[in-house]
């Protein structure tokens, strides 16, 4: 499937679409314990068909290496031009602000697409993410009861938090 968003460049990474080729490292990734906790049931079918075969996701590159992904749902009726985000990453990047980076990268390029909102919905025990979301300049909405099962049977309530434009009065999001 051919992938409706180009390349975009960061200061230390790319996004681009996804290939054939990222199934392996996506899978690998998806699979790491401090992934998994909250990425979870990821079989190497189901990152085929809902990653590497969707035009939904672009593929966080690093050094010429997957790292991870962005998932990208745009709303795109003129009205509500929105965006739900989702983002994962391999823990070797952790704590060195690529999370941050890619997210900033990716809506800098749908702000100038027309998105004005952006949100996210991480497990609301995920501090690590909810900190680095909170400083790209997320706000809190509300809490999501019982919004994901885990693994083993609990429902774990997700954090809703989004980001609008008219906060950021240049109209880009630095991740710095």
């Amino acid at each position: 499937m051919a992938s409706k968003y180009p390349v975009i460049d960061g200061d230390r990474l790319r996004l681009r679409p996804p290939v054939l080729a990222d199934a392996e490292p996506l899978l690998a990734i998806l699979l790491e314990p401090e992934v998994s906790k909250w990425w979870t049931g990821y079989t190497a079918e189901i990152v085929l068909s809902e990653m590497v075969q969707s035009d939904q996701h672009l593929m966080i590159e690093i050094d010429g290496e997957v790292a991870g992904a962005v998932a990208v749902y745009e709303n795109n009726e003129p009205e509500y031009r929105a965006t739900a985000l989702h983002i994962f990453l391999g823990e070797r990047w952790y704590r060195k602000r690529y999370g941050a980076e890619a997210l900033a990268t990716a809506i800098n390029y749908l702000v100038k697409q027309g998105h004005h909102r952006f949100t996210l919905d991480p497990n609301a025990n995920n501090m690590p993410a909810i900190r680095s979301y909170e400083r790209l300049g997320f706000a809190t909405v509300g809490i999501a009861r019982d919004y994901q099962r885990m693994p083993d049977g609990q429902l774990n309530d997700a954090l809703l938090m989004d980001l609008v434009m008219r906060d950021f009065p240049a109209g880009s999001i630095d991740w710095r």
